[in-house]
């Protein structure tokens, strides 16, 4: 019967676990958390579940050579449940991590209880729970594959020991159970498999009671044909056969998902993969013993072991290889003395060996290279075989006379320290910070550690400090290309573009050289070729270099013709050089290479806007919402193209995606300005003020929604109120001409101020002399203060200026005739003070969507831009919704638009066309009654 463990033992367990892990919960995403879940676009729901089954562990397809071929869809899939549940907030992952982490500890004991007595399985539970060695697994999230593996390994060994029935026949239920949960194993990760050599260990040593002695005479009998297999043993090579063929179905299957490839490391990851003979063997071999010592004394951990954290064995002089002899041979002490002998003590030590070799060997880089050279988190399972044997060490020498209470307080001490040691070292998963700068502390040798500290201090925006870290890495690491491109990004973002280009050059000058019919993309680290994008974006910016650049997007696309983000970035460039059918063309082969990419599809959306397409636009906006329905830049432009075509029927799905827009981006103060502006569409007047106020308080002077609230309360008949934000808006923008002439108009028309109105108006014309619009209502003003001689010079200097406007020239006529009767008449022609006309002032504007100025600081939004880096930014285009031209003056119709629709296309819809025509019509018949008030006496 499996052993069963009380729920005293098991609170005991997960106590401790919680008292050592209860801070995990206050640490972010770091080192590789961030790509395994911040940028795996399989965690979102909008990703179908099959994604999972087709991508690697970073939601990389296992098609593409860039793969890290690490296959462990159930685990991605409790991945994403934690994002139904919590989205990005870490807290629920390292929740369950703590959780999945106590449970492992639980199956553990009673494991443990198979081979040791009560106390001293429970001991080696304890010191399971707590060694700190397991912190990267437990704290670290993406050490969840560790752990979902480790609860299934477990389970499958513990359904295998009751694979025995009665009369030494096979239980079968069991047996189909095992190899069901070694299958759940592999898929959570790849060492799940290596649990069948630990059933068989256990059915030939343990539960069959063999010695290697013995084995060998068996077999040596039955070759001989003097003896035949017994019952007992044919059932135990029945169920070893089972195993076997189940391990060869299992790596058939393995080996048929990766593609018969093995993943592209580079000698960052692991130096001693590419070296030679002997130095790759010596090498390889003292990586054993420098594991070994990190179960032992785990004083120093590191969160990275890679680069030149442990220097390469070049030699057999090297005193290193001590250690390593030194190893192999108390190992193969061990496992001889073991294999010899039946009694429980032997079992016990064979079990451990088991439990701490065969799980690590698929990373122990003898057999095959991995991406790494040691990693704390693949001794989470070789970690239980070191304390079952730490454990029966404590227990034999507690039973030596007079060192029962030493060893007793020996283990107290041990477990209490190991649990300090790995409290105190989870807070350095805080954040990337506190992590990498604690590894230093550890190891100074890894230009990679120096590099993410920098990448930590370059994501808090403080530049110079990172510089300081980017540049010590490449002189750590003189010929680590990504160092000189991390030197070069921030020389970029200190705007030392002069320094930033030498240092991508550099980087270019170490990228190995093209051998012709070998693959580029097998000699390098995919992300290095991003030099060539770095290098390209920097010196784009003048524009002299353009085919510069080109020529550096077009030799990263010969070199890697799947490199996805040479395309995007070209198509940019292009689309700078004005040929935006290149560009169109360079995105349509990128979509022939991956027809799932969101922001391909809000790229080449950008491309039909420069066409003047915008159906067509539109269409493929929606296919990128499709394929990420929180695709920020895509809500937000595809909602301003519905706005822009004027049509009521797209209304309601702009007004969506503003509101999913500002969900996303609550501090955009443009997604709220949009929203006012389809309200004050929509005649929703008081849901426009509160739209338009909200941007405001985000944006302090956003000068488009500030005129535009101004506007709507001229409009809406609350022109006193519009006073103050007319003075704030003048405050931030002195010189905005539309919000000087409105409030000219409200200050004469319903405040009777002729003076501020005149103010306003000269203070238009001293910084643009020639402003018509102006210049005419600075004659009326002339006019209402009864100044015929001041207003006929004024309509004078006005006709000058607009030679072929006929109301000008009407209105001077209208004048003189006024003048000419007055003399008649022997009044005065000059002004006649407090006698103010009320409603002559003359208001020449055009619809919305007419252009008749644009402001001089006018934004736009920008076209496609592209982030720099290991894939560490994205190709998204930024864009920033503001003012657009609008009409210098309207009374009651005038609009700002701040989409900028007439700037990217020309046409113009029915609909807009016939409010323009209204409008015109309403102004003529504005200037029909100041011609009638000017000619009356």
């Amino acid at each position: 019967m499996m052993a069963v463990v009380s729920w005293k033992e098991t609170s005991l367990l997960t106590g401790l676990v919680v008292c050592c892990y209860w801070n995990s919960l206050l640490c972010g995403f770091v080192f590789d958390d961030v790509s395994a879940i911040l940028d795996n676009k399989d965690l979102r729901p909008s990703t179908p579940i099959r994604n999972l089954f087709l991508n690697d562990f970073w939601g990389t397809p296992m098609s593409e050579e860039r793969s890290h071929k690490s296959y462990r869809p159930l685990t991605v899939l409790t991945f994403r449940f934690n994002y139904l549940l919590s989205e990005l907030r870490p807290a629920s992952y390292h929740m369950l991590n703590v959780v999945l982490h106590a449970a492992v500890c639980v199956l553990f004991l009673r494991l443990c209880r198979l081979l040791l007595d009560h106390t001293t399985s429970l001991v080696a539970a304890l010191l399971f729970a707590v060694h700190p060695v397991h912190t990267e697994a437990v704290t670290g999230v993406v050490g969840r594959a560790e752990l979902l593996s480790s609860i299934f390994l477990l389970a499958a060994f513990l359904a295998y020991t009751e694979s025995k029935g009665a009369e030494h026949s096979v239980a079968w239920s069991p047996m189909v159970l095992t190899v069901f949960l070694v299958a759940i194993a592999t898929l959570c990760k790849e060492q799940g498999i290596t649990v069948i050599g630990i059933c068989c260990v256990y059915e030939v040593f343990v539960a069959q009671g063999f010695t290697l002695p013995m084995l060998a005479e068996t077999v040596v009998q039955v070759l001989r044909g003097k003896g035949g297999f017994s019952h007992t043993l044919l059932q135990t090579l029945l169920k070893l056969v089972v195993l076997i063929i189940s391990t060869l179905l299992l790596v058939v299957v393995r080996v048929q998902v990766i593609q018969s490839q093995l993943p592209v490391f580079t000698r960052f990851d692991n130096p001693a993969a590419v070296s030679t003979t002997p130095t790759r063997q010596l090498t390889f071999n003292y990586l054993l013993p420098v594991n070994g010592w990190l179960l032992l004394n785990p004083s120093e951990l590191c969160c990275d072991w890679t680069m030149g954290t442990i220097p390469l064995v070049e030699t057999l002089l090297d005193l290193r290889n001590l250690a390593t002899l030194a190893f192999y041979t108390l190992l193969s002490l061990l496992a001889y003395h073991s294999l010899r002998h039946t009694h429980s003590s032997a079992k016990i030590v064979v079990m451990a060996l088991s439990l701490m070799v065969l799980p690590f060997v698929p990373a122990s880089n003898l057999f095959f290279p991995v991406g790494f050279v040691v990693a704390e988190r693949v001794l989470y399972v070789p970690s239980m075989g070191f304390c079952v044997l730490v454990a029966h060490g404590f227990k034999s020498l507690s039973l030596r006379w007079g060192l029962k209470r030493i060893s007793w307080i020996f283990m107290g001490v041990l477990l209490m320290m190991h649990a300090v040691k790995t409290f105190n070292r989870t807070w350095d998963w805080e954040s990337e910070y506190t992590l990498f700068t604690s590894a230093l502390k550890v190891n100074r040798n890894n230009a990679k550690l120096w590099n993410n500290v920098g990448h930590a201090l370059e994501n808090q925006n403080n530049y110079e400090r990172a510089l300081r870290y980017f540049l010590q890495a490449t002189r750590v690491q003189p010929d680590d290309i990504g160092a000189h491109m991390n030197v070069g990004r921030t020389y970029k973002n200190l705007n030392r573009s002069k320094e930033a280009e030498e240092a991508y050059l550099v980087a270019k000058s170490l990228m190995p050289q093209i051998i012709p019919g070998k693959k580029y993309a097998t000699r390098v680290a995919p992300n290095h070729l991003n030099v060539y994008i770095n290098l390209a974006n920097l010196i784009r910016a003048n524009d002299s270099r353009l085919e510069e650049a080109d020529q550096l997007y077009r030799q990263a696309i010969s070199m890697r013709p799947d490199f996805k983000q040479a395309y995007i970035s070209r198509g940019e460039l292009l689309l700078k050089m004005n040929k935006p059918s290149e560009a169109r063309d360079t995105y349509l082969r990128a979509l022939e290479l991956d027809r799932t990419n969101a922001d391909l599809w809000y790229n080449l959306a950008i491309v039909n806007i420069e066409m003047k397409e915008p159906s067509e636009a539109l269409r493929n906006f929606n296919r990128a919402l499709d394929l990420n329905p929180r695709h920020k830049l895509a809500l937000f432009n595809s909602a301003l193209l519905m706005q822009e075509s004027g049509e009521a029927r797209l209304r309601p799905e702009a007004n969506r995606r503003f509101l999913t827009y500002i969900k996303e981006e609550p501090d955009d103060a443009n997604g709220y300005f949009n929203l006012g502006m389809l309200a004050m569409d929509a005649n929703e007047n008081e849901e426009a003020e509160r739209w338009m106020r909200q941007a405001i308080r985000l944006q302090p002077g956003f000068r488009s929604a500030l005129f535009n609230l101004a506007l709507l309360f001229s409009q809406w008949g609350r022109e006193l109120d519009a006073l103050p934000v007319l003075d704030e808006l003048l405050q931030h923008h002195p010189g905005h001409i539309k919000g000087l002439i409105l409030k000219g108009d409200i200050l004469m028309n319903h405040h009777k101020d002729t003076r501020g109105a005149r103010a306003c108006f000269e203070r238009i014309l001293r910084t643009d002399p020639a402003n018509v619009q102006a210049k005419h209502n600075l004659c009326v003003v002339h006019f209402e203060e009864r100044d015929l001689p001041g207003a006929e010079r004024c309509l004078e200097e006005t006709l000058a200026l607009a030679p072929n406007e006929e109301y000008v020239r009407r209105h001077l006529a209208i004048v003189r005739g006024k003048m000419a009767a007055a003399n008649a008449a022997g009044q005065p022609l000059g002004p006649a003070d407090g006698t103010v006309l009320a409603n002559e002032r003359q208001s020449q504007g055009k619809g919305r969507g007419e252009e008749e100025e644009e402001e001089d600081d006018e934004e736009r939004p920008a076209k496609a831009g592209t982030g720099e880096g290991a894939g560490r930014e994205k190709n998204l285009r930024k864009s920033s919704p503001a003012d657009g031209s609008h009409s210098p003056a309207q009374v009651q119709d005038a609009r700002l638009d701040a989409s900028q629709a007439e700037k990217r296309t020309k046409n113009k819809s029915t609909k807009e066309i016939k409010d323009i025509e209204k409008k015109r019509e309403a102004a003529l018949k504005r200037l029909e009654e100041i011609e009638r008030i000017l000619s009356s006496d």
